[in-house]
């Protein structure tokens, strides 16, 4: 087992690793790091994702072109979820197109954060397989890189939002591109080489000294997420690969113009409830 490493605070930083981690652990162990570091993250992607924009991912395809939930103006009257809102920037641009939505997510503190830039909509702090509404409580439903990637089991999500969606409701998530696993997570040239299976599905967990996971994040292949849709109950309308855009020179995490130009970055579902 690797050492564990301590930082210039004498604080010993977490294990990277790759093992199992379940569905209480990993629920209990994202609740954790997203509270601890919402703060951060609203500083370094803030500007980015902007108070009220709908941005699906790091190439920054903004949902004002893409409208993958739809044509804009017939957003107006619907009743929208989304899942692993953070500070509902998406949820606040739907509000801004006359939706109704609603800002899920597992955080408190990424919550307070929506409450700081302000919020005329609910925020519900939930677990997303486990979702706290009655059947057929939304036209609409959308995730940007929130629950699905950090969830040990996303057939209990997919179910959920199927039970909570309308008959003919879409359901639309954005996740890290399945391909991205098999390469290392830098922006340099470093992240252009494969260096682990594709195949290997086994999550990527930071555990303290103890062996506590302290962050999960759990790899599907592209078969598998096709798959998770299907069987869900969700038929499967488009799936997006983003390209990179030459306007876009900013770096986020592993996401860089030199990877994004050369591999895709992020894969979008565009599912509908029969």
């Amino acid at each position: 087992m690797q050492e564990p490493v301590t930082s210039e605070a004498g604080e010993t930083e977490p294990e990277a690793t790759r093992r199992a981690a379940g569905v209480t652990e990993s629920a209990r162990a994202n609740r954790g790091w997203w509270d601890r570091n919402a703060d951060e993250y609203q500083v370094e992607h803030g500007t980015f994702l902007g108070d009220d924009r709908f941005v699906w991912c790091p190439e920054g395809l903004d949902e004002v072109e893409a409208e993958l939930l739809g044509p804009t103006e017939e957003l107006e009257g619907r009743d929208v979820l989304e899942i692993g809102a953070g500070a509902a920037q998406c949820a606040r641009w739907l509000a801004g197109q006359g939706a109704r939505p609603v800002a899920l997510d597992l955080s408190h503190r990424q919550l307070q954060h929506a409450l700081r830039i302000g919020a005329g909509f609910p925020l519900v702090q939930a677990d997303a397989a486990v979702l706290p509404f009655a059947d057929g409580s939304f036209d609409l439903a959308c995730s940007a890189y929130g629950a699905l990637p950090f969830v040990a089991d996303p057939r209990l999500v997919l179910r959920e939002v199927r039970r909570v969606l309308r008959p003919g409701g879409r359901f639309v998530f954005s996740v890290t591109h399945p391909l991205r696993w098999a390469f290392p997570d830098e922006p340099g040239p470093e992240g252009l080489s494969v260096s682990a299976s594709y195949f290997d599905r086994t999550p990527y967990v930071e555990q303290d000294d103890e062996g506590r996971a302290v962050y999960v994040e759990h790899h599907r292949t592209v078969g598998d997420r096709v798959r998770d849709v299907v069987t869900s109950g969700f038929r499967l309308v488009d799936l997006v690969e983003p390209e990179w855009p030459d306007w876009n020179t900013s770096e986020w995490g592993g996401w860089s113009p030199l990877r994004g130009h050369l591999i895709p970055g992020t894969a979008i579902f565009v599912c509908e409830r029969d």
